[in-house]
């Protein structure tokens, strides 16, 4: 493992110059590797895993979209390609990527199909930390191991075939076979992560948690929101509203972000921009402090478990969910949104 300086704390990674892809294939070699689920994360960790030589069969509930997703992937059906328990039976790291409330559902099912010896590995902290509300207790006779890429499951995919990897967090709740921190990062680095930082089970669903719904996500949506209707409200036109809000930011300054710190952003902009961004920034973390500690609260207390797992029970939950995706997706905002975006000049002609 490397040391590396994170702003004055050292920590330890770990990257394929310490434990290479070759070295992964090798502690993965007599391994089944069984994704479970093939709607999210599955599709990118399944097929990293096959493009970097690593035995993997994917369950999935039959005669669904996914299951036809998997099919069109290249999964055959009896071959790579099972219905959930039976993959679970053939795994023996049984990698669990349905849905936090799925995975709740599927566990009594799941539980009888592990072995001892098998690894079960999750890529959330979410099923252990809220056992209470999830029900999912993981036999003795078992590795616990967490393999979490900070990332969408789609990038997890684009960002393996374009070379860069998507950085994950890793963890072992549970080391029964005294293997289970090496299965972990053979994992880690099969699936294509950039590098590989240790957590815990609880830190890992505290912080995603947080996240998912602060900056990542929820803030981030209810900020460009906010701006938005408050330039059309001061007589902006559409366009505009959404350049000044949402277009700029994702094609000219979170780049920059991303290139090279926030600083770096600032100092490529204007004085101008500068000088305000310098002096509203602070007022900005001030205001908003007092709710994401509520948020912080809320994950610690596991309200926000409760509220996942009980809407995404509901039978109609995916029809209630499109309605609300609908309602931004045909918010004039958004559907500006798609008008900027058919004009970049990539776009035009398409």
């Amino acid at each position: 493992m490397a040391q590396i300086d994170f702003g004055g704390t050292m920590e330890e990674v770990t990257t394929s110059e310490e434990f290479s892809l070759q070295k992964a294939r090798e502690v993965l070699e007599p391994e089944t590797m069984a994704v479970l689920g093939y709607g999210v994360q599955g599709p990118g960790q399944a097929l990293n895993l096959r493009d970097n030589g690593i035995r993997v069969i994917v369950g999935q509930r039959e005669n669904s979209p996914s299951w036809d997703r998997a099919v069109a992937d290249g999964f055959v059906p009896g071959k790579t390609l099972f219905p959930l328990e039976e993959a679970a039976r053939k795994g023996t790291i049984v990698q669990y990527l349905l849905s936090d409330a799925g995975q709740a559902a599927m566990w009594p099912k799941v539980r009888e199909c592990l072995n001892p010896g098998d690894a079960l590995c999750f890529s959330h902290g979410f099923s252990i930390v809220y056992k209470g509300q999830t029900g999912i207790v993981a036999p003795k006779e078992v590795d616990v191991i967490l393999v979490a890429p900070k990332g969408s499951g789609r990038t997890v995919r684009t960002n393996f075939l374009d070379g860069s990897g998507i950085n994950s967090s890793y963890a072992v709740n549970q080391d029964f076979t005294g293997r289970a921190i090496e299965r972990t990062l053979a994992l880690g680095i099969a699936i294509g992560s950039g590098y590989l930082f240790p957590t815990t089970f609880q830190k890992e669903v505290y912080s995603d948690l947080t996240g998912e719904r602060g900056v990542l996500m929820g803030c981030l949506a209810g900020v460009m929101e906010a701006q938005y209707n408050l330039l059309r409200k001061h007589g902006h036109s559409p366009s505009e509203a959404f350049n000044e809000t949402v277009e700029e930011l994702t094609q000219s300054l979170i780049p920059l972000v991303a290139e090279n710190g926030m600083d770096w952003m600032f100092s490529n902009c204007s004085t101008t921009a500068q000088r305000g961004a310098l002096d509203w920034s602070p007022r900005f973390r001030d205001a908003v402090a007092p709710l994401f500690d509520e948020l912080y609260d809320n994950v610690v207390s596991g309200k926000e478990t409760r509220r996942v797992i009980e809407a995404n029970s509901a039978p109609d939950y995916r029809e209630k969910l499109q309605r609300e995706l609908d309602l931004i997706h045909n918010s004039e905002m958004w559907r500006t949104g798609a008008a900027v975006r058919s004009l970049r000049p990539e776009n035009r002609g398409k």
